[in-house]
């Protein structure tokens, strides 16, 4: 790497500066766009109002959705939210920084466990292989769990590794310990990290000579620290829920319980309710998400074979993890691509100590230029048809989205990229198709950061609607909420009254009518209009606008119909909330 730099540039480089040069570069990458865009769905604006309720309420214990308690996950990401507000003032900035933060420590993660098992050529090139990756940096860029989680899987990791490998490193065995239990409060997966154990015993029971043998006395005890380590972790929310559980004692809290602890984990692995996918499904993740490192497995692989046949313990131990963890999550029905995301950072790893063997192959620069070829061809065409019209698939992209004032902009940024990726392709050819790569990379990355989510924010983050219907109703009315989405108690620009969040369109109609009729002059509902029912008149109701492919409305009460109730009456319209 510093090869490259000094005939790149013409500059030296210490290997501290170099390390700090690519963290730069990559800050620059991942970062972009922060604080240029609101949460968008489908997660992001669930985590913000739930972060944004924990200030409110001063309950950052067990977080609530709306009037109702919120159990799909642990408050631990949403309260990281929380915490970075009260230290910026900017939702916009806070609500992104715990995945932009994790995604930096998993970058430098990388490259200083590749320093250490190889030497800080390979901590360059696995760090690059990661920062490369459209998942990795898609991530980065959403405020969603799963980076976070990633980062203690990895920190886990990155303890266990130096420990097993390069040590007895104690101190190390035990931080990855209790990083694997900060994962457990993070998503609940955080236990997987310690399946690192088995190809570690592997490899000692087969008498493999580089992985570490603790043998002194009183070692039994320092193990079973790592225990106390992970139980610590966890118990740092675990304890404090159940406690305030159980001094509520009422049946929604238990409910909540209930669901956090078993129907949120064993019974969402075993009997997965949503996201079914076959069995092959992580083969398709890893040949799309994880491309461009992908394109470098037909080479890898046959050395990482070799380096196991001549026992070596590093590809034994970071392989096994990573294929026992793919092997986890394909057996339920039930398949996202960021589950098996955790093990990205360990292959950006294992590429990297194969990278500089893997570039030097004419075969692969000719896949890498056919690839960046491809992502050139595709991006102009798609941009030039969409921006002349002639695309009916993004002029339908564009009615839905409520972007048709949008439009040319966005098209135009689609079309700069094929653009920068063919001149690249034709200017940089076989040789330096890498360099090509990146440049192509860099352009789609930063674009989508600083061109797109200005364009994108107002219709996808129902910022638009919600402050036209402020507008609407005059700023000393009262404001309620029927058939929401997170978005839209998110973006109010009042206290907003719910009816609940997973009941019935119908009862929270009943209930909302009811809430109006008793101040009907200064009440109105801010309600989609698949949720009207049989008892609102449609031509009394207010148009409001168009954002997340729905349409919403405002209603006073003279919209009902007389002797009509919402929970009873049968009519054509929906009944659900769900997506």
């Amino acid at each position: 790497m510093s090869q490259t730099f000094d005939s790149a540039f013409g500059w030296r480089f210490s290997q501290r500066q170099e390390f700090w040069l690519l963290f730069g570069i990559a800050l620059l990458v991942l970062g972009a766009g922060l604080g240029l865009r609101d949460p968008w769905p489908a997660d992001e604006p669930r985590f913000a109002l739930v972060a944004k309720q924990m200030i409110e309420s001063g309950n950052w214990l067990i977080p609530h959705r709306g009037s109702e308690l919120y159990p799909d996950k642990p408050p631990l990401f949403m309260a990281m939210q929380a915490f970075f507000y009260t230290l910026t003032g900017s939702w916009r900035i806070a609500f992104l920084l715990p995945s932009l933060l994790a995604s930096l420590g998993m970058f430098a993660l990388v490259y200083d466990l590749g320093r250490r098992l190889w030497d800080h050529r390979v901590g360059l090139y696995a760090a690059v292989a990661l920062l490369c990756t459209f998942q990795f940096v898609y991530q980065a860029k959403r405020a969603q769990i799963d980076p976070s989680v990633c980062f203690f899987l990895t920190l886990a990791n990155y303890g266990l590794l130096r420990h097993f490998l390069l040590g007895p490193h104690w101190r190390a065995y035990w931080l990855g310990c209790f990083a694997a239990g900060l994962g457990v409060i993070t998503k609940g997966v955080g236990v997987l990290a310690l399946l690192m154990f088995v190809p570690y015993l592997f490899a000692r029971w087969q008498g493999w000579s580089d992985v570490s043998r603790p043998a002194e006395r009183g070692d039994a005890l320092r193990w079973l620290l790592g225990l106390f380590a992970f139980v610590v972790a966890t118990a740092l929310w675990l304890g404090p829920m159940l406690y305030a559980v159980h001094a509520d004692g009422g049946p929604e809290y238990r409910a909540y319980m209930n669901d956090i602890l078993f129907r949120q984990t064993a019974e969402r692995y075993t009997e997965s309710w949503h996201h079914h996918q076959p069995f092959w499904y992580y083969a398709e993740v890893i040949g799309s998400a994880w491309l461009p490192l992908a394109l470098t497995l037909p080479w890898a692989v046959p050395r990482w074979r070799q380096a196991l046949r001549q026992r070596d313990a590093r590809v034994l131990l970071l392989l096994g993890w990573i294929v026992l963890i793919i092997l986890f999550f394909t057996f339920p029905k039930g398949k996202r691509d960021v589950y098996i995301m955790p093990a990205l950072p360990l292959l950006a790893l294992l590429v990297g100590s194969q990278l500089q063997f893997v570039t030097a192959q004419p075969w692969f620069r000719r896949v890498v230029l056919a690839f960046v070829s491809l992502l050139g061809v595709v991006f102009l065409l798609a941009g030039a048809l969409a921006w002349s019209g002639h695309l009916s698939a993004a002029n339908r992209l564009l009615e839905q989205r409520g972007l048709e004032a949008g439009g040319a902009q966005l098209w135009l940024f689609v079309l700069s990229v094929g653009l920068v990726a063919c001149v690249s392709a034709l200017w940089l050819r076989v040789r330096r198709s890498v360099l090509a790569m990146l440049l192509t990379l860099a352009a789609i990355w930063l674009g989508f950061g600083f061109w797109a989510y200005p364009v994108l924010n107002d219709s996808t983050s129902a910022v638009q609607v919600m402050r036209k219907t402020g507008e609407m109703i005059g700023k000393d009315a009262e404001l309620g909420l029927v058939a929401w989405k997170e978005q839209n108690l998110l973006h109010a620009d009042r206290p907003a009254k719910d009816f609940g969040f997973l009941k019935p369109w119908p009862q929270q109609l009943a209930q909302a009518q009811q809430w109006q009729a008793q101040q009907p002059a200064q009440r109105w509902l801010f309600v989609l209009r698949d949720a009207f029912g049989a008892c609102v008149d449609a031509d009394k109701a207010q148009y409001v606008g168009h954002a997340n492919r729905r349409e919403w409305y405002l209603l006073r009460a003279d919209a009902f119909r007389r002797g009509c109730d919402p929970a009873t009456a049968k009519g054509e319209d929906g009944d659900s909330n769900a997506e």
